[in-house]
């Protein structure tokens, strides 16, 4: 089966939580979308703001990796009240030395954006599959920039 790619949207301090804990969660805990991913496919998260539900905007990839196996899994977060909520979620192997890269300076370039000024209505579903082109170039703008790199600042650095 061919590797497909995907895009996730949530506040940042949502993103460090997942990467610290190495799960990926969308749309609220959901399922929907988790069970069309597959081990090896590449992960993104595009994050709108810093924190939820009115942190300083951000508009930045915040997190990128791999599917680490085929199974979805309900995991039980206690809440405030002692319930459980029991969102669904993936494993994935993050970039540990991935950085933040703002979209702006890719969005004549990225499939899904360069066809559109709207290109932030798709993204209030919350999931996406992305191109390999742009997942390729979203994981090249998030790479560390190489100590060299501080002479020949790329577009979004």
């Amino acid at each position: 089966m061919a590797i497909r790619y995907w895009l996730g949207v949530i506040q940042r301090d949502h993103v460090v939580l997942g990467v610290r804990q190495g799960f990926v969660q969308i749309n609220h805990g959901q399922r929907g979308g988790l069970d069309q991913m597959r081990e090896s496919d590449g992960f993104v998260y595009y994050s709108p703001r810093v924190s939820t539900p009115d942190g300083e905007p951000l508009k930045a990839f915040t997190a990128i990796g791999r599917v680490s196996d085929d199974t979805v899994y309900q995991a039980a977060v206690p809440r405030p009240d002692g319930a459980d909520w029991r969102p669904w979620r993936r494993s994935v192997d993050w970039y540990p030395d991935a950085v933040e890269a703002p979209i702006r300076p890719m969005l004549a370039l990225l499939d899904f954006t360069s066809f559109t000024r709207n290109w932030g209505v798709q993204l209030r579903r919350g999931f996406l599959e992305l191109s390999r082109h742009d997942f390729e170039l979203i994981r090249n703008e998030m790479r560390p920039p190489h100590p060299d790199d501080r002479r020949f600042p790329t577009a979004s650095r």
